[in-house]
């Protein structure tokens, strides 16, 4: 078992100075313009709310597959992110779609639940048509430094999604340190995550361009050990077309251009793709 006390110590100063560096740049190799339109290409539309309903779902998904037929090269967006009990709506309101519908599972938002319990709604979510479930760590268990426990059920829960893909999201606004963010990370990717995310979007802070660089760098250094290419969701509380090109400009500069599209980065958002969309037409 790999000793997950090792990860070495993230010196903040240090990220913070980067993001300043990266974010004034322009993008390498897109107009401003193709970068909203990637974004776009990139979203998880998402609707993770205790009244939502069939009708919400179904118009969600009306939306999501609706961008394209605005002309001008504009994608649609990559994913619609529900619960399980929504799913089946979701897949039959996208079929004919290459949209891909995402479930959250495994007692989410908070993860306070038994393995058994978690497996169960992530089967359930599977059974219903999910392409892909996004899980959540058990913090508590984390900030414990039961750090194998959090292995063993991230494990756990991927044997049971070998044909879906599996997001994990450590919720970074609730593990106290860059230190901690890129530990989980490690943890979560070594237990066979598909994509790493940052947060559920249900705690202020939620993603965040300093924990988005440390998951990012985390990526590249699993990769380079490994052999193995991990994805990069940020989610939460990104909703200006700005604050999403500074995401875009991370990973840009951090990982290989083959990162660079919808299989391998995604936004969780949900007031994300309007904005985008207008400021496209606007151009």
């Amino acid at each position: 078992m790999i000793d997950f006390k090792k990860t070495p110590i993230i010196d903040e100063a240090s990220i913070d100075e980067r993001i300043k560096q990266i974010v004034s740049k322009d993008f390498k190799a897109l107009t401003h313009k193709e970068g909203l339109k990637t974004i776009l290409s990139m979203i998880d539309l998402t609707t993770l709310e205790g009244a939502d309903t069939d009708e919400k779902v179904i118009n969600l998904c009306k939306k999501a597959k609706g961008f394209i037929l605005q002309g001008k090269d504009i994608p649609n967006v990559a994913a619609v992110c529900v619960y399980p009990t929504l799913v089946k709506v979701a897949k039959k309101a996208l079929k004919g779609t290459e949209i891909k519908v995402a479930s959250v599972a495994g007692a989410f938002p908070s993860g306070q639940s038994t393995l058994a319990i978690k497996v169960a709604e992530v089967n359930y979510a599977i059974s219903e048509g999910a392409d892909e479930i996004d899980m959540v760590i058990s913090r508590g268990k984390f900030l414990e430094g039961e750090y194998n426990v959090v292995f063993d059920e991230i494990a756990a829960i991927k044997d049971f999604c070998r044909k879906v893909h599996l997001k994990v999201i450590i919720e970074t606004g609730e593990l106290q340190s860059l230190t901690n963010v890129y530990r989980a990370s490690i943890i979560a990717m070594h237990a066979g995550a598909d994509f790493i995310k940052t947060s559920t979007g249900k705690i202020n802070p939620a993603a965040t361009e300093q924990s988005t660089l440390v998951m990012l760098d985390a990526i590249n250094n699993f990769y380079k050990e490994n052999g193995k290419m991990v994805g990069m969701k940020p989610a939460g509380g990104i909703s200006e077309p700005q604050n999403a090109i500074n995401y875009l400009k991370l990973l840009e500069n951090t990982l290989d251009k083959k990162w660079f599209n919808k299989e391998w980065f995604r936004f969780g958002a949900s007031r994300l793709a309007d904005k985008l969309l207008t400021e496209i037409l606007a151009k």
